[in-house]
C-alpha cells in the first residue's frame, strides 16, 4: 500500500521528525534515517529537503522492512510525503494511528 500526501508551508525537518515519532509510537523500531539539505539552482539563499526513514518489525538487523517514507520539499513551498507500507507486516490500526496522528498535526496544511 502507499500513501501520498502534500503539503504547503510546512517544514520538511519538521515533518520527517514528527513522522519518526509517530511511527515509533506504533512499535516499530528505526531503520534507516537519512536527512539531506541541499541548495536549489536559482537561489543560494533556499534550501531543499529530501530524508528517507525505514522502519522494522523485530529486533536488530534481523527486522524485516514494514515501512518506508520518502519526503522532499522547502519549508517555504510545497513538501511532498510518501509512504510504503507492507500490508502483510505493518497492521491496518497501526497506520490509522499514523494516519490519524499526521491528520491532527498537519492536517490544515495538506493540500486537497
Amino acid at each position: 500500500m502507499q500513501i501520498k500526501k502534500t503539503y504547503t508551508e510546512v517544514s520538511p525537518e519538521l515533518l520527517y521528525a514528527e513522522l519518526k515519532d509517530f511511527t515509533l509510537k506504533q512499535g516499530v523500531t528505526l531503520g534507516e534515517s537519512k536527512l539531506e539539505t541541499f541548495t536549489l539552482p536559482d537561489e543560494s539563499a533556499s534550501f531543499g529537503t529530501r530524508a528517507t526513514l525505514t522502519f522494522n518489525i523485530g529486533e536488530g538487523k534481523g527486522g524485516k522492512e514494514c515501512l518506508r517514507a520518502h519526503i522532499v520539499g522547502m519549508a517555504r513551498g510545497e513538501t511532498k510525503l510518501m509512504i510504503d507500507i507492507d500490508d502483510k507486516l505493518f497492521a491496518k490500526d497501526k497506520l490509522a494511528g499514523l494516519q490519524a496522528d499526521l491528520d491532527f498535526i498537519f492536517g490544515e496544511y495538506e493540500v486537497k
